[in-house]
């Protein structure tokens, strides 16, 4: 970085200045404390695409925080990247995190955004399929294990007539399953945006139902709880970025889109800023703690735990700590 001008480096800055106060007889200053490096997990449908946003947008440098960033295909996969110490901070929602609480003592430290409207089972176009209750005997992709796998299996599919049992469900990875629509390995997909609108756009699906009747899906931004106890300033300037970052999807939607189709562009996808901007519309990206979050988790908590996916309700004045964003809004 050139902050201290041309080939300075920060530490040949802080070691000259400190020796010219030496020299005029005065203390050293001596810098803050630096803030711990992290390492960021996301996914890599459109509900990790504002943590994407945060890595590439400066956000971070600006609150003097460094980074590698660990990209994956869904958030239960960050999930398990935190449960096994691979990864620092991810994102995802409030089943999975549920689940990494319980295996791995996860500490949620905001909800980053709302996703309900990005989720959608979508059927094949030419199957003339109008009714979640037509898919009963078809082949089902569905992501096993992630927040809305488990949703659809748990919810969306018995309120609908579709238990276990009564439709082949396919595994498979969200980005895998437009592909497979296409070569009509499967009826149907459990999945979220960019690739609904991706599939509708190509002629391939039509949305039969999305979860946001039956959840807004908050996305969380969760932490170990090794980083949590050890470095509560990083999360706090972390969570300074966030504030940032929302303020630009706000703000600067064309902005957020152009770095955004950039990343799906270079992974090959066909997608126009068009149909991006459609998905993106979808995603409600609000940095807090809704004081409603503890009924809405303890009700996903409760599924969980009589589907045997949990062991016991967490305490969620340990799984859920909302002291770390009220302190960035204080000193944003």
């Amino acid at each position: 970085m050139t902050l201290f001008g041309p080939g300075i480096t920060r530490r040949q800055f802080l070691a000259a200045t400190g020796a010219s106060a030496l020299a005029a007889g005065l203390a050293p200053w001596h810098p803050a404390l630096a803030l711990e490096p992290i390492r960021q997990g996301y996914q890599t449908n459109m509900w990790g695409m504002p943590t994407y946003y945060l890595l590439k947008s400066g956000a971070l440098e600006k609150r003097g925080i460094t980074f590698q960033e660990f990209a994956v295909p869904s958030g239960n996969l960050t999930m398990q990247q935190m449960v096994a110490r691979q990864v620092d901070m991810g994102t995802y929602a409030g089943p999975s995190f549920i689940i990494g609480h319980d295996k791995g003592g996860l500490v949620g430290i905001a909800v980053i955004e709302y996703v309900g409207r990005t989720a959608a089972v979508v059927a094949r176009k030419d199957l003339n399929i109008s009714k979640l209750e037509q898919l009963r005997g078809k082949k089902i992709a569905n992501q096993t294990g992630s927040s809305i796998g488990n949703i659809f299996v748990d919810q969306v599919g018995p309120s609908h007539g579709l238990n276990k049992g009564d439709y082949q469900e396919v595994r498979m990875n969200v980005n895998d399953m437009v592909a497979a629509m296409a070569a009509k390995t499967v009826d149907a997909m459990v999945n979220i945006e960019p690739y609904n609108a991706i599939a509708e756009d190509d002629g391939l699906g039509v949305a039969l139902f999305d979860l946001s009747s039956v959840d807004k899906v908050p996305v969380f931004m969760a932490a170990t709880p090794e980083f949590v106890a050890k470095h509560p300033d990083t999360i706090v300037a972390y969570l300074k970025a966030w504030l940032d970052v929302g303020k630009d999807f706000k703000d600067d939607p064309k902005k957020v889109t152009a770095a955004i189709h950039s990343f799906y562009t270079s992974k090959g996808y066909k997608m126009s800023p068009t149909t991006l901007q459609k998905a993106l519309s979808k995603i409600d990206v609000d940095p807090g703690f809704p004081q409603d979050l503890q009924p809405y988790m303890t009700h996903h908590a409760d599924i969980l735990l009589k589907t045997n996916k949990i062991k016991a309700i967490p305490d969620w004045k340990q799984a859920l700590r909302p002291d770390f964003i009220a302190k960035a809004r204080a000193g944003a």
